[in-house]
């Protein structure tokens, strides 16, 4: 598991669990009031401290709702099960439970909303919650090839390229399913969409 803590602006020592009661304040608040609602002020009540704590660790909504998100996916993790295919399933519904929870809706669908018009925010949401993730694909990959698995990668400029191309195909998958189709990720979907990830389009006809 990855944790992440939020950069700071230069001062007093952070403190742990001031970070960790506001970024779950954040969570809170952006459940019971949405995004537009949501203000610094609720969230430094909600958390017990003052707002000046908020803006020296913060520099805005969006950078804060930002760092509570990403929060949530750090408890990401992937599951030894004995086979690819079977760590693949696993890690794809843990990522489906989370993005079933409420606060990870609210809080991801506004901050991508948000960063279609700031650029500065779509760099925060790669840097915060996108990269960090991209471990797992270099984990379950290794985990793979010395299993015997998956072969060695040509070079490190080609197995970059191919980890960054299989996050995005796993990730983007599971968020539209679960926040734009709307469909449940069960155990079912899961199976089909790892047999198809694995073998390609001559899977298809067995989906």
């Amino acid at each position: 598991m990855q944790s992440r803590t939020p950069v700071g602006r230069a001062g007093r020592p952070r403190s742990a669990a001031a970070d960790t009661a506001i970024l779950a304040a954040t969570r809170e608040a952006l459940v019971e009031l949405g995004w537009s609602k949501l203000t610094l002020g609720d969230v430094a009540t909600r958390a017990g401290v003052a707002k000046t704590t908020l803006y020296r660790r913060w520099a805005g909504k969006n950078e804060l709702v930002v760092d509570a998100v990403a929060e949530l996916f750090a408890a990401l993790e992937l599951p030894d099960r004995g086979s690819l295919a079977a760590d693949i399933e696993g890690v794809v519904l843990q990522f489906a439970a989370i993005l079933a929870l409420p606060e990870a809706r609210s809080g991801l669908m506004a901050v991508i909303a948000e960063s279609t018009r700031d650029e500065a925010l779509r760099a925060r949401i790669r840097s915060s919650i996108v990269e960090p993730q991209k471990h797992l694909v270099l984990e379950g990959r290794s985990r793979a090839q010395a299993r015997g698995e998956l072969p060695p990668e040509s070079g490190s400029e080609h197995a970059t390229r191919t980890a960054d191309l299989i996050f995005d195909i796993v990730a983007g998958a599971v968020v539209h399913r679960s926040l734009v189709s709307a469909e449940p990720v069960d155990t079912q979907w899961t199976q089909a969409f790892t047999r198809l990830l694995l073998n390609g389009l001559s899977a298809a006809t067995t989906i």
